[in-house]
């Protein structure tokens, strides 16, 4: 063999190294996650993303811009100028607000009006985002009373039939002047949402993404996702579940509560009567496979119902959940039963699922 080609061969096997370094630095690279925390929705949204070209970055500006369409406080979103509307006749809204609505709405009707996202009136004169108050009865009544889904129209066909007018397909309007839309029981989830469309729009391997008390977990692992249950009586954990993915809502009136007059007062409100939930429940966390929307608005919105009002919400949904009362005492669905581990320093009882209704 002559020089040259001992010459030629090292230089081969050098430049294979080097590719294969290469190949090495990028894989692991790939293997490391990519950590983001940014505050929107009025809470820290957090995200974990291995894969993917810029999968968090993306999904914290998806997250941002749904903000910016049905956040009530935002002068320039949608449900702003809807309320601004309220009984002068319909706005114009982009198809994402439009679309979060109208399953807000189904949410609204399937649960018999335990969740209804014209409650605004009434949860701004609680104020629990900045004052906490008892409100004067007079006023919560007065509130109270322009509080009803039914009069949330979307769409060409309902908004014509009750305002004159040019209107269109992605048209949406409020019935009465004071009626007032707040997404708040369910935004959380719906970042979730727009975050995992993200994930899979830019090719991410696996993600997840926690806004508040929801939980969006995308993409598949070795071993299943572990999301912690927390313990509303501490900050440690009730237990863990553990999931092949999905979203996962928690609603406990631990969250946010004043004490006035010898009372307690949690921000879950009823919107039948106009004060805090009065179910029995501290907490209720629920799971469901395809949408945090769901969740998220489930989870309040069977905190409302109580544990065995709930079943047949959560059935029409199939989704699961786990309920904690005052008692001390848990349930788990049967969905769940296998997937849920008791942290073992709890103190809580489990109880029997109650049979269908």
């Amino acid at each position: 063999m002559t020089k040259k080609t001992k010459a030629r061969l090292l230089l081969a096997g050098l430049s294979f190294c080097v590719l294969l370094a290469g190949l090495v630095f990028a894989w692991n690279r790939s293997s490391q996650p990519e950590e983001l925390s940014v505050f929107a929705m009025g809470s820290y949204v957090k995200q974990t993303v291995w894969g993917g070209q810029q999968s968090a970055q993306t999904a914290a500006a998806q997250i941002t811009q749904l903000e910016n369409l049905i956040s009530w406080r935002r002068e320039s979103s949608d449900v702003f100028r809807l309320n601004q509307q309220a009984g002068k006749g319909p706005v114009e809204l982009s198809p994402g607000s439009r679309e979060v609505l109208e399953r807000a709405l189904e949410l609204c009707e399937k649960s018999g009006g335990a969740l209804d996202i014209t409650l605004g009136p009434v949860t701004r004169l609680w104020d629990f985002d900045n004052e906490p108050h008892l409100p004067n009865a007079e006023e919560l009544k007065e509130a109270l009373a322009q509080v009803d889904y039914r009069n949330l129209l979307t769409g060409a066909e309902a908004c014509r039939a009750r305002f004159h007018g040019e209107v269109s397909e992605n048209s949406g309007a409020l019935v009465n002047s004071g009626m007032l839309v707040d997404l708040g029981a369910l935004g959380k989830g719906a970042a979730c949402d727009v975050a995992i469309a993200a994930y899979q729009e830019t090719g991410a391997h696996r993600a997840v993404v926690a806004v508040g008390g929801s939980v969006g977990l995308y993409g598949k692992k070795s071993q299943p996702w572990q999301v912690a249950v927390r313990d509303p009586g501490s900050q440690g954990s009730l237990g863990v579940l553990e999931l092949a993915g999905g979203f996962v809502s928690t609603s406990g009136s631990y969250e946010k509560f004043f004490e006035e007059e010898g009372g307690t007062y949690c921000h879950l409100l009823d919107p039948r009567t106009g004060y805090p939930a009065e179910s029995g429940l501290v907490s209720v966390t629920v799971w469901h496979p395809e949408s945090g929307l769901l969740s998220d608005g489930l989870a309040t919105a069977c905190f409302v119902l109580g544990l065995e009002d709930s079943l047949p919400l959560l059935e029409s949904f199939h989704a699961e959940g786990i309920f904690v009362d005052e008692a001390g005492s848990f349930f788990v669905s049967p969905g769940l039963a296998h997937r849920f581990h008791l942290s073992p320093d709890s103190g809580y009882r489990q109880q029997d699922w109650p049979k269908g209704v």
